[in-house]
């Protein structure tokens, strides 16, 4: 994929945002470094550097989906009420109640830890592809 001045410009300001911000979210920081964009074109860039793993796309629940410009490895924390998305650096513990207050402030009272890969039978299909 090439990377155009206005992808550019999106990743820089993806990556700057700690905020997991949504498409429209987004267009409002990167239109007042090109004014002239469209929503459209802040939309369809973020899916083809989503497709390019330059960028994650989150989508929890059903809602509005958020990017992140931070592709290493970790997890996140959402807000079942405003859809608010935060970086967790590490795994909250539970007590006793199944009830714990992250350090970010979250009462987390429900988790999912998933994890994307590739199994031993697909990686061997995918080598017989290379070879």
């Amino acid at each position: 994929m090439r990377i155009t001045n206005q992808r550019e410009i999106i990743l820089e300001e993806l990556r700057r945002l700690k905020s997991h911000p949504t498409a429209d979210e987004l267009y409002e920081v990167v239109k007042k470094r090109l004014p002239r964009i469209s929503i459209a074109t802040v939309y369809r860039n973020l899916e083809r550097l989503s497709e390019a793993g330059m960028i994650h796309k989150l989508e929890y629940g059903g809602r509005q989906k958020r990017f992140d410009g931070d592709v290493t490895p970790h997890c996140h924390v959402v807000c079942v009420k405003c859809g608010r998305v935060s970086d967790v650096e590490t795994v909250p513990e539970v007590d006793a109640e199944h009830l714990v207050v992250d350090s970010r402030g979250y009462k987390i009272f429900d988790g999912v830890i998933q994890f994307e890969g590739l199994c031993p039978k697909c990686q061997l299909l995918e080598e017989k592809k290379i070879n």
